[in-house]
């Protein structure tokens, strides 16, 4: 016979049948699902069997929320990633996730709610390619929480915003040695370091964090071991600082052999090996600094603004226009694959693309 409490009843059929919550709606409401049973005791224990099965998972893990379940995965998280990923998951999550998730218990989570987020992102102007990088943290905790604490993954089918890619601007062969001029013309350590990123590709965090110790002068070789980064700096707020660390993955560490143009200039502007190229002194210079002075060099060039990164995409279409094969450009970039050479920094001009059209011979 049913008890007061219990959710076990007969049918007109004949039957016993017992509901128990299995999870939550996408509107956040709980779901139940039903065992059938000859009898009373039959329907019971099955669902005490459930009970068990799942008690970890709506006793324990269905009552934290978000927040909770979130500083439980940053901290496993930063045993076993690099510094700077770590905060940047951080800020993403207490910028962008929290706000907006950190109240609700973890089951309450559904695809609906995902959705409906990543569409108030893009309304607010960010672009897909970021709003994709949060919800890549929070699809990445839920996995977390699903592996350790064996709880349904309410997010898993959520889908990524589509992100189309942005035709990236490039300086112009004539453009090109426009800036050249100026920075051969206009000596310092500033210039040296635009050309560096010009001709060998290197990032702006490298070469904010290149020390004359870094150069090998006999075999004109230049060692990338390092990076410069602003990151959030503690567990709340808007405080950063500066971070030197390891480049951007174990390929990103790599040896680059020096034009002979360039080595002349660094032989000349040589100071203690313990220096920083770019500051002259033991302490690295920000990035957002090094922005700001490549912004009044184009400036001062009479050229158009371009972010400094175009600088190592220029650099990788002119190696390919002179003949160097994609292999050597990737590693002389820093990439584990020939493809995100091809994808991302390799870039063909209309005057290039009418060169190569018109290779092509009428047949006779």
């Amino acid at each position: 016979m049913a008890r007061r409490g219990e959710n076990i009843y007969k049918r007109k059929d004949g039957r016993w049948e017992g509901r128990y919550q299995a999870g939550y709606r996408e509107d956040g409401k709980p779901k139940y699902r039903s065992v059938y049973g000859k009898n009373y005791q039959a329907v019971k224990e099955k669902l005490a069997s459930i009970k068990v099965c799942n008690s970890v998972t709506y006793e324990k893990s269905g009552s934290l929320t978000v927040k909770e379940l979130f500083e439980e995965f940053l901290t496993g998280t930063k045993l076993r990633v690099k510094e700077s990923t770590y905060a940047n998951y951080r800020m993403k999550a207490e910028k962008h996730i929290l706000p907006a998730f950190g109240g609700m218990r973890f089951a309450q989570l559904s695809v609906k709610m995902i959705h409906e987020f990543i569409q108030s992102k893009l309304d607010s102007g960010l672009s897909a390619k970021y709003v994709s990088d949060i919800v890549v943290v929070f699809k990445s905790m839920a996995k977390y929480v699903s592996a350790v604490h064996h709880f349904q993954n309410p997010i898993i089918n959520a889908v990524l915003p589509k992100s189309s890619k942005k035709e990236m601007h490039l300086f112009s062969e004539e453009q090109q040695k426009t800036l050249c001029r100026y920075l051969m013309k206009n000596r310092n350590a500033t210039s040296l370091c635009v050309l560096l990123s010009l001709y060998t590709g290197l990032r702006i965090g490298e070469v904010c964090a290149l020390r004359w110790s870094d150069i090998d002068f006999e075999k004109s070789i230049l060692t990338v071991s390092r990076t410069v980064q602003r990151i959030q700096s503690g567990e709340n707020g808007h405080a950063t600082r500066l971070m030197i660390g390891t480049p951007k993955s174990h390929s990103s560490q790599r040896s680059i052999p020096i034009p002979e143009f360039l080595m002349a200039m660094l032989r000349q502007m040589k100071s203690s090996p313990e220096n920083y190229i770019l500051s002259g002194t033991d302490r690295a210079t920000d990035p957002r600094t090094m922005q700001y002075r490549f912004k009044a060099i184009l400036k001062r060039a009479g050229l158009p603004y371009l972010n400094y990164h175009s600088l190592r995409h220029m650099f990788a279409t002119s190696c390919i226009r002179v003949g160097f094969d994609m292999k050597t450009l990737s590693e002389l970039l820093g990439h584990n694959a020939v493809e995100t050479t091809l994808n991302r920094y390799v870039h063909s001009s209309m005057e290039r693309k009418a060169e190569c059209m018109n290779l092509l011979k009428l047949a006779a």
